[in-house]
């Protein structure tokens, strides 16, 4: 592992998946420049094309996926664990899942997340509806995976309104959650930044939350506003709109210390049931690609 920095990768994806592609790769390569360790791209990452996701899902059903492959290259390439935002992948026949993977420097998929909590709402701006459900299949499982950077939580945008989810990541001693998001304009400007510090405050950890930068399509237009943020909810690194890459060193001496200051984990007197989930160091068996 080349660096100890955490990174945030914010794009602009458009229905344009070579493009696409190519600025993922210069983004990730950037990060990994700059000394980071861990790097995490946005949702959908790869394509904004919904008419798509049928026909990729299906490509993606094992490590050998054209996109999977793609990701742990990269990962290879520059000795960074890698959270590939979310591709969609067909098991079985079903309808894809949106699938966030976590990849080690060797190319091995460690964890792999599938999206919870479906965006099936209706907001004003120009695309007005949204209905995940009707392409995709919801996940079933809370998952958190031991890494050098702490156990870490994984979860997608919309999952961000349900803190029954990170909670039990909490008690499993989540020390970093990421976020890859495609959050809309309209919701990231009035939602997203406080939900995010709310997170990191009551679960004291860091938050990775890379977001879409803007307009992906004619309708869909996404807040930007990309952050990482430490235990005590301060603002360590943000952007605006359009493409950027943040960075921020994560100590867990800082987590620790609050810990001790702060015992919530102590004092809480209402547990989530945990439905499992959890990667554990010594389950971590994957295919290198």
């Amino acid at each position: 592992m080349k660096g100890t920095a955490l990174a945030a990768v914010q794009m602009v994806s458009t229905v344009d998946l070579e493009a696409n592609l190519r600025a993922a790769e210069r983004l990730v390569a950037e990060s990994a420049g700059r000394g980071a360790g861990l790097v995490v791209l946005p949702e959908a990452f790869a394509c904004a094309d919904p008419a798509r996701t049928l026909a990729l899902g299906a490509a993606e059903r094992d490590s050998q996926g054209p996109l999977r492959r793609f990701l742990a290259d990269l990962a290879k390439t520059h000795g960074i664990w890698l959270v590939g935002g979310t591709i969609p992948v067909s098991d079985a026949g079903e309808r894809p899942r949106a699938a966030c993977l976590l990849i080690d420097p060797e190319g091995i998929e460690r964890a792999r997340y599938d999206k919870m909590h479906l965006f099936d709402v209706d907001l004003p701006d120009a695309q007005q509806s949204y209905r995940e459900s009707a392409r995709m299949s919801p996940g079933e499982s809370i998952v958190t995976a031991d890494t050098p950077f702490g156990v870490l939580g994984l979860a997608v945008c919309y999952d961000l309104r349900f803190p029954e989810m990170f909670r039990v990541q909490f008690q499993r001693g989540m020390s970093v959650l990421v976020l890859p998001s495609a959050f809309t304009r309209v919701t990231g400007e009035a939602h997203w930044h406080v939900l995010l510090r709310a997170r990191a405050i009551e679960n004291q950890c860091w938050v990775v939350a890379p977001n879409q930068g803007g307009r992906q399509t004619p309708t869909r237009e996404c807040y930007g506003g990309s952050v990482i943020i430490d235990p005590w909810g301060r603002v360590l690194a943000s952007a605006a709109t359009g493409e950027a890459v943040l960075l921020a060193e994560a100590d867990r001496a800082v987590r620790e210390d609050l810990q001790r200051r702060l015992p919530v984990g102590v004092h809480q007197r209402l547990h989530v049931p945990d439905p499992g989930g959890s990667v554990r160091g010594e389950d971590l068996q994957g295919q290198a690609v």
